[in-house]
């Protein structure tokens, strides 16, 4: 397929503008489970680079960014401290954390997507290598607070990644489309499925078990 050949800089900054996002998340959702200054800096790291090292790792992409680029932890810790001073005056905290997760879901798809691009992966390539970066992180903080996973449980979750990875295949082997362009409508097309399903409460079946009886 076509070289992922976006203007580099763009995507580094939407990189770092989605480690922030997910870093609030992760560092609200320490808040929330009352952990202290250091677990609340530890949430913001784990969600805010744990998707994109994990992708990194298999797809070769070695060291990781997160490992050779400071701006990445430099950017979680800051996201983590601020969450953790500012917490106390945040009404309605799982609305916020379900809002800037949308956005990051969305960020993150299209970047995975991206690298995955990059990389001449193969279609289910690209696909997983986009849905990784943007749940990964997430699965991590959900196992450390010894819950299941939301990817796992929630509506449309890792489903809107999974199609917004679809599409970023798609409008990157098929269309004539820019980079950037391709990107953005993949960021905007997460996001709103996500924010969507949210709103409308839409969920895929769920399995009756004889227990439920």
């Amino acid at each position: 397929g076509k070289r992922c050949s976006m203007s580099e800089l763009v995507i580094y900054m939407f990189d770092i503008f989605g480690t922030v996002v997910f870093a609030v998340t992760g560092a609200l959702c320490g808040v929330r489970y009352k952990l202290d200054l250091l677990g609340v800096i530890v949430f913001a790291c784990t969600v805010g680079v744990g998707g994109g090292m994990l992708r990194d790792v298999l797809i070769g992409a070695v060291p990781v960014a997160a490992l050779t680029n400071e701006t990445y932890l430099i950017a979680c810790i800051g996201a983590g401290l601020l969450v953790f001073f500012v917490a106390r005056w945040l009404s309605n905290l799982r609305q916020l954390i379900a809002f800037c997760d949308a956005i990051g879901l969305g960020v993150f798809t299209a970047i995975g997507a991206a690298k995955g691009c990059a990389y001449e992966l193969h279609p289910i390539g690209v696909v997983l290598s986009g849905v990784l970066t943007a749940v990964g992180g997430g699965m991590i903080r959900d196992i450390m607070a010894r819950s299941v996973p939301v990817v796992l449980t929630s509506d449309f979750y890792a489903t809107a990644a999974l199609l917004g990875g679809i599409v970023y295949y798609a409008l990157d082997g098929f269309s004539r489309l820019p980079q950037f362009v391709i990107f953005m409508i993949v960021f905007a097309f997460v996001t709103g499925v996500r924010l969507a399903a949210m709103h409308f409460k839409l969920r895929l079946p769920v399995a009756s078990s004889q227990e439920d009886e």
